[in-house]
C-alpha cells in the first residue's frame, strides 16, 4: 500500500470541486490516498520550495518544513518564497520564512514548521510521516534518516535531493512499492518494486555497474566523500580544494577498479565552483520531477524512479540509475 493508508474516507465537496481537473487526470482513489499524505522536507531551499509548490498545489494532506536556519542572502537567489525585503523575514528561519506563503497556495493544506536538527531527529516524530525529503545536509544525516524510516513498523519513504548550481542529483528509496502499470492496449498491471537503501546504492562497487552509468554519479560520490571525510556539509567545498579532491578522486579510482577518465576534472570544476548555488530553472526542474515522483508513490500509479536520477543542463538530459544494478543492466 502506497503512502497515506487507504482510501476509505471520502473526498469533502470542497476538495472534490477543488481538485476537479486532476481527479480526471489520477483518478479519485489517488486524490483520496494524496489527502491523506504526510510529508516532511528536511532542509528548504530552491529546489525543495519547488517541490513542496507542487505537492501543496496536488492536495497532499500535510507538509512539514524542518530548517532552523536563519534566512540570509544567499537564499534569495533560487528560493521564490523569500521576498527580497528584510523586514519581512529578517531573524526568520528558512522554514519560517517560507510557511505561510505555501499556506496560499492551496489553504486546505495544512503547512507547519518543525523544529529541530535532523541529524538527530526522533524516530517516533518520523513516525508522523509517509514521505520524508531531505536536502542540503550532510551525507551521515541522509543515511541516518534513510536507516530509520527503513526501521520503522509501516512504509515511510525516504528522498534526496541536490542542486548545485547546473547539475542535480535525486534518489528514491520506497522499499518495496507496488504500483499499477498501464499496458497498451490492456488492463493495468500490478507490479513490485524493491528498492535499494542509500547506504546499499553507494556502496556499490564502480566495477559492478554499467559502463553507460553517467559520470555525474561517480563525481557526487566523490564530492560526498570527500566532504564526509573533512566534516562538511554539501557546498562546503570551492574551487581552493580541487587538488585534494583530485587526489581523492584517484584513490577511490584506484581502489574501485575504475579509469579516473570516468570522472572529468572539467565535471569536478563545475561541482566545486557552484558550491552551495542553485540554478532557478534546474531547481523547478528537480523539484517537478520530485513532485511528480512522490505523487505517483503515494497514488501507487504509474512507474517511478528506481534508485538515482540526474540532470546537466551540459546537455539537458535527465538520465536514470537503477543502482544496484538489475541483472540484465550488469
Amino acid at each position: 500500500m502506497g503512502g497515506g493508508g487507504g482510501t476509505e474516507e471520502e473526498l469533502t465537496a470542497q476538495e472534490t470541486a477543488l481538485y476537479d481537473r486532476q481527479i480526471r487526470v489520477w483518478g479519485v482513489d489517488a486524490q483520496k490516498r494524496l489527502s491523506k499524505a504526510h510529508v516532511l522536507v528536511c532542509g528548504v531551499n530552491g529546489t525543495t520550495i519547488e517541490f513542496c509548490k507542487n505537492i501543496v498545489l496536488a492536495g497532499v494532506g500535510s507538509l512539514s518544513l524542518m530548517d532552523d536556519h536563519i534566512v540570509t542572502e544567499d537564499d534569495l537567489s533560487a528560493n521564490f518564497l523569500i521576498p527580497h525585503d528584510e523586514s519581512m523575514h529578517g531573524g526568520c528561519s528558512r522554514a519560517e520564512a517560507c510557511c505561510e506563503s505555501l499556506k496560499d497556495f492551496n489553504p486546505m493544506v495544512r503547512v507547519a514548521v518543525a523544529k529541530g536538527d535532523p541529524s538527530v531527529i526522533d524516530e517516533g516524530f518520523i513516525d508522523s510521516f509517509d514521505i520524508i525529503v531531505v536536502s542540503c545536509t550532510s551525507l551521515k544525516t541522509k543515511l541516518f534518516i534513510n536507516d530509520n524510516c527503513r526501521k520503522r513498523s509501516k512504509r515511510i519513504a525516504f528522498y534526496s535531493v541536490e542542486c548545485k548550481d547546473s547539475c542535480g542529483e535525486i534518489f528514491v528509496d520506497l522499499q518495496n512499492h507496488s504500483y499499477l502499470q498501464k499496458k497498451p492496449g490492456g488492463e493495468p498491471e500490478q507490479q513490485e518494486l524493491t528498492y535499494a537503501s542509500l547506504q546499499e546504492a553507494i556502496s556499490v562497487p564502480w566495477k559492478n555497474l554499467p559502463k553507460k552509468t553517467t559520470k555525474l554519479y561517480y563525481a557526487m560520490r566523490v564530492l560526498e566523500s570527500y566532504e564526509l571525510s573533512e566534516g562538511r556539509n554539501p557546498g562546503e567545498t570551492a574551487l581552493s580544494d580541487l587538488p585534494a579532491i583530485l587526489a581523492w578522486r584517484k584513490d577511490m579510482c584506484d581502489r574501485m577498479s575504475l579509469s579516473e577518465s570516468q570522472i572529468p576534472t572539467a565535471l569536478l570544476e563545475r561541482l566545486l565552483a557552484a558550491g552551495k548555488k542553485e540554478h532557478p530553472p534546474v531547481c523547478a526542474i528537480l523539484g517537478g520531477i520530485l513532485g511528480q515522483e512522490v505523487i505517483k508513490s503515494i497514488s501507487c500509479k504509474g512507474d517511478t524512479i528506481k534508485s538515482f536520477f540526474y540532470f546537466d543542463t551540459a546537455d539537458g538530459k535527465g538520465v536514470m540509475e537503477d543502482i544496484p544494478p538489475t541483472p540484465s543492466q550488469s
